[in-house]
């Protein structure tokens, strides 16, 4: 059981057993203390049609990645393996492997519920649970025993602090969060995200839905947790890619075209088909 619901996972694929998959084991390697998850040789699939081929990269620790690229590119397909959320999704399946800290996501001795307490998530709509904001931020911590039942209020104090929300909901702990604003709710599930310790956050789009004001709370907060933790966001907005990573994959028509430190992939990039789309020419 994941501590962090699906907002996209239908009626349809809940329940069901995980899909054959191929998984070829890479050669398991040490953490280096540069690379925090690794894709190798990997390909995405949904039934016979290929999403992306051949995907092997290095996400590095403490740093903020941006994946971009074009509808259908395949960057949230990508984002949701590392944490394997696709697993239970009619028809997925994968060969190669991911690697997090050198050993593969999809080894038997990976407990998910413990590998998503180590890679967590943050989904493009906010998704609140349907309890009060206080047991939406501890839901985490609870449901890994992480401390005592005393200790609750102080976690979802320190990490509503943490995104700026605190002042706003002190009083209102036991309120439902529907009744909190789009961007509120996205802060709260960002504390609610945080308050696990994970040592990798995905951000699916996660400010497509607010306006401008909240969006740049969220990317401050981005900016913030680096490099204590490792961060992978998936944008359409390359205007935000630019502002907030440090490293960016370019993604197009199955294939990753170019990856590198994002000034060079914005301002010099290696291929023709990089400069078309930074530059805005198709996507």
């Amino acid at each position: 059981m994941s501590t962090e619901a699906d907002p996209a996972q239908t009626p349809t694929t809940q329940g069901l057993p995980s899909p054959a998959v191929t998984t070829t084991p890479a050669q398991a390697v040490p953490a280096d203390g540069a690379t925090a998850i690794r894709p190798v040789d990997l390909t995405l699939s949904f039934g016979q049609r290929p999403i992306l081929s051949d995907i092997t990269t290095d996400i590095r620790r403490g740093a903020v990645t941006a994946l971009i690229g074009p509808t259908g590119s395949g960057k949230t397909t990508l984002l949701r393996t590392f944490n394997r959320m696709n697993d239970r999704v009619t028809g997925y399946g994968h060969t190669g492997d991911v690697l997090l800290d050198g050993r593969s996501i999809w080894h038997p001795g990976v407990e998910l519920m413990a590998l998503r307490r180590r890679v967590g998530m943050l989904f493009q709509r906010p998704n609140p649970f349907p309890m009060s904001i206080m047991d939406n931020v501890t839901a985490g911590t609870r449901a890994h025993r992480m401390v005592g039942k005393s200790e609750m209020r102080n976690v979802a104090e320190q990490q509503l602090t943490a995104v700026g929300l605190w002042g706003a909901v002190k009083d209102r702990l036991k309120d439902s969060p529907f009744r909190l604003s789009g961007g509120q709710q996205q802060l709260l599930c960002l504390a609610r995200a945080l308050a696990i310790s994970p040592e990798v956050l995905l951000l699916d789009e996660p400010t497509s839905a607010l306006d401008p004001n909240a969006t740049e709370s969220i990317e401050a907060l981005i900016r913030t947790l680096v490099p204590n933790l490792t961060v992978v966001i998936v944008t359409h907005n390359l205007a935000q890619a630019n502002r907030v990573s440090d490293r960016t994959i370019f993604l197009n028509r199955g294939r990753m075209v170019e990856h590198g430190d994002t000034k060079q992939v914005f301002e010099h990039p290696a291929e023709e088909e990089t400069a078309h789309y930074v530059a805005g020419r198709f996507g």
